[in-house]
């Protein structure tokens, strides 16, 4: 997986657009500027109303300000965005001083700033942000003006519905924040997963590519080659048998014979190309993925016979598919890497499915990390640059290659099932499974 570890860092937080910002807080002017005017001049609630739309207009100066003075499509450190996203907390506070402080049902708008951060800002940012709007909350249940009321009569709610009220803006603070940090994380991390995903297709069809190359030049080559070879035996024919030049032409022939045979090899790409070519039986391909892994510590075993339902269909015929080949062989290679001394690949099939089952006698998979495996970023191992002393004997991992795996065999059309094996055997077991007529190629024309 070391092909996808430049890629796989997550982006930071702390990368907001100021046009976000502005847009969001513009958005607060206009709200606050309807409704403090429709409470003063619809309903005839008596509001502060020109302190009111002073602390609106300091909103609408420091949007102008930001506009002029810096593009809209910059990204801000987290610092500037925690700065002013405390601003907006305590313009929220000032306008509700001036409106019946915790009394006033706009009290819940002390989360936006809130969750905004914690989607965007690093969590000691979101953490600072909570702290200031609880504290402002707090602070609003004993301090303020008046709820304005009609006829200016005096309006107060109980104690006890205030410290329901405050308790309420507490947990749903918290909440907010917490869920939206969550959701922002795994968007991230499912981003940044998939982008290595597509490198590890990317690099295939680079591969694939390059294959097509390799038979082109072949194909040009072949004829200056044998041009080169022709001329070569001429010329020995036409030397003495005893010239001291003898020895020269025999070695260039036997070279030109020799590229020969390489440009052939070369050219094989293109003769695959046939249908024909491109089909493995389900053995073959096992035994293609399983003989490179193969050694003296690990026993790779691989069995593959029908299920027992009566009929015995044909062993189904796979196109070779680099997705497949990607997929089983990291499933493969994380098999040998974990077993202590055996992997068995068990291969069955019906006339409807075709099932794999690889198995090892390691650890099997960690019971703390279970229910999230083939998840991005989800791994028992150290992490690349961590422990790099004691990793000589162990494993190093980033926990991508399991979910690319099963990302590309699910793209395939397998259902693919992670398990422990069953007491009294040890180790992991992972069971892929497709419908016959997703894969086998056998009966097409």
């Amino acid at each position: 997986m070391t092909e996808t570890a430049h890629i796989a860092a997550l982006p930071e937080f702390g990368l907001l657009r100021l046009r976000s910002l502005v847009r969001l807080r513009w958005l607060a002017v206009i709200g606050q500027s309807l409704a403090t005017l429709t409470v003063q001049f619809v309903l005839g609630y008596k509001l502060p109303l020109s302190a009111c739309l002073a602390l609106i207009a300091v909103s609408a100066w420091l949007n102008v300000f930001l506009t002029l003075r810096r593009p809209g499509s910059q990204r801000i450190s987290a610092q500037a965005a925690g700065l002013l996203l405390g601003y907006d907390v305590l313009q929220l506070a000032g306008l509700l001083y001036l409106t019946g402080g915790l009394e006033n049902p706009f009290t819940l708008l002390f989360l936006v700033p809130v969750t905004v951060s914690a989607t965007s800002l690093p969590l000691v940012w979101t953490a600072a942000l909570g702290l200031l709007a609880l504290a402002c909350a707090s602070f609003l249940a004993f301090v303020h003006m008046p709820l304005p009321w009609p006829d200016n009569a005096s309006f107060g709610l109980p104690p006890t519905y205030l410290i329901g009220t405050w308790a309420a803006i507490v947990c749903a603070t918290i909440f907010s924040a917490i869920y939206a940090r969550r959701i922002a994380e795994e968007a991230r991390q499912m981003s940044a997963a998939l982008q290595a995903t597509e490198l590890v297709l990317a690099q295939e069809q680079r591969l694939s590519a390059l294959d097509g190359l390799a038979a082109a030049a072949a194909h040009e080559l072949g004829t200056p080659l044998a041009t080169i070879a022709l001329v070569a035996k001429e010329l020995k024919h036409a030397l003495p048998a005893k010239s001291r030049h003898a020895e020269d032409i025999d070695l260039l022939v036997s070279q030109a014979a020799r590229c020969r045979e390489i440009l052939t090899r070369l050219a094989m790409p293109e003769q695959l190309s046939d249908d024909m070519y491109q089909q493995v039986g389900l053995e073959a391909m096992l035994e293609d993925m399983v003989a490179p892994l193969r050694g003296p510590d690990i026993e790779i075993v691989v069995t593959a016979a029908p299920a027992d339902d009566g009929a015995v269909p044909a062993m189904p015929v796979f196109r070779r598919n680099p997705a497949i080949s990607y997929g089983l062989g990291n499933l493969l290679e994380n098999a040998a890497d974990f077993a202590t001394t055996r992997v068995e690949v068990a291969a069955g099939w019906t006339a409807a499915t075709v099932k794999l089952v690889v198995s090892d006698d390691g650890p099997g998979f960690d019971e703390t990390i279970f229910d999230r495996l083939g998840d991005p970023y989800v791994t028992t191992r150290p992490g690349y640059g961590q422990r790099a002393k004691q990793a000589e004997k162990g494993h190093e991992g980033m926990g991508l290659g399991l979910f690319i795996a099963k990302t590309l065999l699910e793209r395939s059309g397998a259902q693919v099932i992670l398990s422990n094996r069953k007491f009294p055997l040890k180790g992991a077991s992972v069971t892929i499974q497709w419908p016959r007529g997703a894969v086998d190629v056998s009966k097409s024309p």
